[in-house]
């Protein structure tokens, strides 16, 4: 991976460098910056504070992990297999990302607009994805095992072959879900809207 850039900050921050690939950009301040159509692929961000920032249309495929991510723009960036691993999302808008094989263990998610997305694949082990709006979202093949999806809206989102053992979903809104080979062990199933949701009982283990 590249050192540090040595060119000043605030160039990075306006966006007038537009391949920022396997740039080690750990721990910095990029809060607010202009960052839409740059090429970030490799780039080390860990721990970075992108809130705020404008990242609309960027090559993302980096190590984001534990990044501050809150309020960013995010929408066509292309987040496939990224680290995102105990990433803050808050009031991100994330409107035709791409998440497929992105890593979002622990990831803080709250109010945040995730339908349509497309996360096939993607590891969502114990994120916080509590009264998100995942209508429609691809979750196919996805590991949600211990992730908080209490009163979440997955209508017709669909979760055929993901695996939910030890998942909430209290009160959450699966109407019309697709769920078909889909893995229910040890799930809290209480107050949540099953209707035309076709879960057979040897899916379910409770």
């Amino acid at each position: 991976m590249t050192q540090s850039p040595s060119v000043d900050l605030n160039v990075i921050k306006r966006g007038t460098i537009k391949d920022l690939s396997n740039m080690n950009l750990s721990g910095m301040d990029l809060s607010g910056a202009h960052l839409a159509e740059v090429n970030l692929s490799g780039a080390n961000l860990s721990g970075a504070n992108l809130s705020g920032a404008n990242l609309q249309g960027s090559q993302l495929r980096a190590n984001l992990r534990g990044a501050d991510l809150s309020g960013a723009n995010l929408q066509r960036a292309d987040l496939r297999n990224a680290d995102l691993r105990g990433a803050i999302l808050i009031n991100a808008e994330v409107q035709e990302a791409s998440f497929i094989g992105a890593f979002l263990t622990g990831a803080t998610c709250g109010n945040i607009d995730l339908s349509g997305i497309d996360f096939r694949g993607a590891d969502l082990r114990g994120v916080n994805l509590s009264q998100g709006i995942l209508c429609q979202a691809d979750l196919r093949n996805t590991n949600l095992s211990g992730a908080d999806l209490s009163q979440a809206d997955l209508e017709e989102a669909n979760l055929s072959g993901a695996i939910l053992r030890g998942t909430n979903l209290e009160r959450a809104n699966l109407l019309c879900a697709i769920v078909e080979q889909t893995v229910f062990l040890g799930v809290i199933l209480e107050g949540a809207c099953l209707e035309g949701t076709a879960l057979g009982s040897d899916q379910l283990n409770t």
